[in-house]
């Protein structure tokens, strides 16, 4: 009996150090664009959302798939321009990694720098590719960068669900400023795991959502997602105190995006 309650203990003792131990990821990335080239944004890795319909946020952009979006000197540049087209005041690009980049887990980083100017609103983030669970916000999102130019280099690192969005109020967010932020390149970057979803800059960690184990109102993160970068002009956040036509044209700058896969 002894001997049996022992080796009970040693195995739930190896479940729980299991459970609770950190996981890894691959070494080098499983997918990534290093800029390392000149011209548009490689065709393999990158489509482009288009139109000029507000995108649920009453932007004032309309988003192309040429003319907004280049990589030049080992840097992409997305541009929004005070740009008339299709009833739009403004032009930019949205570029997403839909059907040629899609992933479940795993470490996202991008390194970048920030757009200056009242009514710019640039973003780093993850959609559905599948929308499994519905349409916004049911399937979720991962916003691993955002920031607003009325609020110069306060960083927001964001998830939305069913269960937590900002139009219930409950949303899961953090934010921090970011010194330099518009001037220089800093790297943002998100863990996902089937546990929880980590948000960093520059290697440091201000955001934690948990997997409750509840529903998926609460945690629809077991589906494929995909990249979005994009910069939008005006809108119900980046508009909330104006746009400043003078700033424009404005550019979002990426310097690289990596993803590293999942081993634990």
């Amino acid at each position: 009996m002894k001997h049996l309650f022992c080796h009970l203990a040693a195995l739930l003792l190896a479940t729980m150090t299991l459970a609770q131990a950190p996981y890894r990821y691959t070494a080098m990335p499983v997918w990534a664009d290093e800029f390392d080239y000149e011209g548009r944004p490689d065709s393999t890795r990158w489509g482009y959302d288009v139109g000029g319909h507000g995108w649920g946020n009453k932007e004032l952009q309309y988003y192309r798939d040429s003319g907004n979006a280049w990589v030049q000197q080992g840097v992409l540049r997305i541009t929004a321009r005070p740009q008339a087209w299709q009833g739009s005041a403004y032009t930019s690009a949205r570029l997403v990694s839909k059907g040629k980049g899609d992933f479940l887990y795993g470490r996202f980083e991008a390194r970048a720098k920030l757009p200056a100017g009242l009514g710019t609103w640039p973003a780093i983030w993850m959609l559905p590719t599948h929308w499994r669970y519905g349409n916004w916000p049911a399937s979720g999102e991962i916003d691993i960068m955002e920031h607003v130019g009325y609020d110069p280099e306060k960083v927001h690192i964001s998830v939305h669900t069913q269960a937590y969005n900002h139009i219930k109020g409950t949303q899961k967010t953090a934010f921090r400023q970011v010194p330099g932020a518009l001037s220089d390149f800093h790297v943002y970057r998100v863990d996902w795991t089937p546990d929880y979803i980590e948000g960093f800059i520059d290697g440091q960690r201000l955001f934690r959502f948990d997997n409750e184990r509840k529903t998926t109102a609460e945690w629809p993160f077991d589906q494929p997602f995909h990249w979005l970068l994009n910069l939008a002009v005006g809108g119900n956040w980046g508009g909330q105190k104006g746009v400043d036509a003078a700033v424009f044209p404005a550019t979002m700058e990426v310097d690289y995006v990596r993803v590293y896969g999942l081993e634990q």
